[in-house]
C-alpha cells in the first residue's frame, strides 16, 4: 500500500492535481541499512512499534546447548510468555518462520530465574548502571505486575518483522496458526523516501489488524480455561482483611499487606514493632518525613542506593510518616505472605482477622 504527502492540503492553498505527492517506496537494502546493527537495534529501544506489551529480555540470545543459533530479540509478554522476535531486512523473508520455530522450541523450557538471568547479562552487555539479578527480577515481576514469581508458560509466542514475505511464508503462518494453535504475528516493515528523509511504515500483516481483537478474546477465553484447569502454577490468592473500622473486599498479596500494615499503625501499634517483625527487603524507614513520592524515592535512592528500575516496588504513594521518619512497604510479597500476616496478627489488639477468599477468618491471637 502506497503513502502519500498530503501537507499542501493543510495550507490553505487550492487543491491540485498535485495536492497529493506519492512517497516512493525503497528498500532497507538500497538505503545501506544493516540487519543486525540498524533494524535489531531500533526496533530493540522501540519494542512498541510490534507490541506495546513485550519487554525485551535478551537480544542475540543464545544460551542454547549444543547449537549455536541465536534469537534476535527474546521478549516476555504480560502472560509471562516468551515470545521470539526474528527479523529480516528481505523482501521475501526467506526462511525466517522455520528458523522461528526452532528457536520457540529451544526457549519453550526456559524458568523464570533463567530469563532474569538472562536479562541481567544482556543488561550488563549493554552497561546498564545496575544490572544484577535481584534488579531484573524485580522489574520483571513489577512489569508482569505479579505479587510473586510466576512460572514462564511453556508456549512460546513468535514474531517475523521483515521488509516483506512470500507466500510460502504467510500461507504457512496462517496454517500454523489456524489449525495448530500457534501464535505467529507477521509485521512488515516497508521503508520510504520523502525527500532526504527515510520513513518507515510499520504494518501488521498477520493477524490483520481487523481480526486482531477478536485474535485477543479467543486467546484470553483460552487462557482463562488453562486456569481454570488449574494449569497456571501462579498463586493468586486474595486475602480478605478485617480491621476494627473496616472489612476490606478479597486484595492481592501487595494491597492486603499494605491495608493490614495500615490497620494496625491505625489502631496503636507502633510502626517500630512492625518493622521488627516485616524484613527491610519488605519495609524501609527512610530520614525525614516525605510526602511526595518523587521526593521520598529520591530519599530512598540516597539512603539506601535503590536503582531507578528497582521503583516499581513499593508502595510510593501510601508512606507512613511518623516524626522524623517516613515508612514505606514494598509490593512484592510471595511465598512469604501467610508467614507475615501471622506475625502481624501476634501484635494486633482485638478486631483484627485476615483470611484467604473463601476460607474461614484468621483472627489476632
Amino acid at each position: 500500500m502506497a503513502l502519500y504527502d498530503m501537507t499542501s492540503l493543510g495550507s490553505g492553498m487550492p487543491v491540485t492535481s498535485e495536492a497529493l505527492v506519492k512517497l516512493h517506496r525503497t528498500s532497507f537494502a538500497a538505503q545501506g541499512i544493516q540487519e543486525r546493527a540498524h533494524l535489531q537495534a531500533a526496533l530493540r529501544d522501540h519494542i512498541d512499534l510490534i507490541d506495546d506489551d513485550l519487554f525485551v529480555v535478551s537480544e542475540e540470545f543464545g544460551d542454547f546447548e549444543g547449537a549455536s543459533r541465536r534469537v534476535d530479540l527474546l521478549c516476555l509478554d504480560r502472560d509471562c510468555r516468551l515470545v521470539v522476535v526474528e527479523l529480516k531486512r528481505t523482501v521475501d523473508g526467506g526462511h525466517m518462520e522455520l528458523q522461528a520455530l526452532r528457536y520457540a522450541a529451544m526457549v519453550s523450557t526456559m524458568t523464570f530465574n533463567q530469563v532474569v538471568r538472562s536479562l541481567a547479562t544482556y543488561r550488563k552487555q549493554r552497561d546498564f548502571d545496575d544490572a544484577s539479578e535481584e534488579t531484573a527480577r524485580s522489574d520483571l515481576i513489577a512489569w508482569l505486575d505479579a505479587d510473586e514469581e510466576p512460572v514462564v508458560s511453556r508456549e512460546v509466542g513468535i514474531v517475523l518483522a521483515s521488509e516483506d514475505f512470500s507466500q510460502e511464508i504467510t500461507t504457512t503462518v496462517l496454517w500454523l496458526n489456524e489449525f495448530h494453535g500457534f501464535d505467529i504475528r507477521c509485521v512488515r516493515l516497508s521503508p520510504y523516501l520523502l525527500g532526504d528523509r527515510l520513513l518507515l511504515d510499520v504494518q501488521h500483516v498477520i493477524p490483520l489488524p481487523e481480526a486482531s481483537a477478536y485474535t485477543v478474546r479467543v486467546r484470553e477465553k483460552e487462557k482463562a480455561v488453562r486456569q481454570a484447569e488449574g494449569t497456571s502454577k501462579a498463586d493468586r490468592t486474595k486475602f480478605v482483611v478485617q480491621t476494627p473500622t473496616k472489612t476490606w473486599e478479597p486484595l492481592p498479596k501487595r494491597w492486603a499487606m499494605l491495608r493490614l500494615v495500615e490497620g494496625l499503625v491505625a489502631a496503636g501499634v507502633s510502626v517500630e514493632k512492625i518493622a521488627d517483625v516485616l524484613p527491610e527487603s519488605k519495609m524501609l524507614r527512610v530520614d525525614g518525613p516525605h510526602d511526595d513520592a518523587d521526593e521520598l524515592w529520591t530519599a530512598i535512592q540516597i539512603q539506601h542506593g535503590n536503582s531507578d528500575q528497582n521503583r516499581p516496588r513499593w508502595h510510593l504513594e501510601d508512606p507512613m510518616t511518623f516524626g522524623d521518619h517516613t515508612w514505606v512497604l514494598n509490593n512484592n510479597w510471595g511465598t512469604h505472605t501467610r508467614g507475615f500476616i501471622k506475625q502481624l496478627l501476634e501484635l494486633a489488639p482485638p478486631g483484627f482477622a485476615v483470611w484467604e477468599e473463601g476460607d474461614e477468618p484468621t483472627t489476632a491471637t
